[in-house]
This record gives structure tokens, sequence and C-alpha cells, in this order.
């Protein structure tokens, strides 16, 4: 049996979809979470992983919890 694994485009759409519904720029959402732009746009494009610290902050500037956004995950898997 294989261990499961988090894909990193699966974490990084469903940020992506979340901020366009609440139609922010990535822009406007890295301030919110005082991450990088750059760092964003990596994360949304599932080249980097956010920490776990990343993905709160991520969450709080959504105005989501982290439930929210882990269930969409899930439901993506």
């Amino acid at each position: 049996m294989s261990v499961p694994t988090l894909d990193g485009v699966t974490v990084g759409t469903v940020i992506k979809e979340f901020r366009k519904k609440k139609k922010i720029s990535q822009e406007v959402l890295s301030g919110l979470a005082d991450i990088g732009r750059t760092h964003l746009s990596a994360i949304e494009r599932g080249e980097r992983k956010p920490t776990l610290e990343t993905f709160y902050r991520i969450c709080c500037a959504l105005g989501l919890t982290m439930e929210t956004v882990i269930k969409e995950i899930e439901k993506k898997l």
C-alpha cells in the first residue's frame, strides 16, 4: 500500500479558486497574509507547498477557516 501524498497543485488550485471567488488579487491577498506575492504565486501554481503557518495566514486573509479550505482540497484529491 502506498503512502498518500498531498498534491501541491491541488492545494494551490483551491487557494486560487477561493481568492478569485472573493475577487481578491494576488497582490492584495499576499499583503493581507503577510507573504510575498511571488511566494503566493508559486503556491497557487503548485510549485511550492505552504507551511502550516503560511496556510493558516492565507486562510485568515481569505476570511475562511482552515477546515473549509482543507475540505475543498480533500474533495479534489
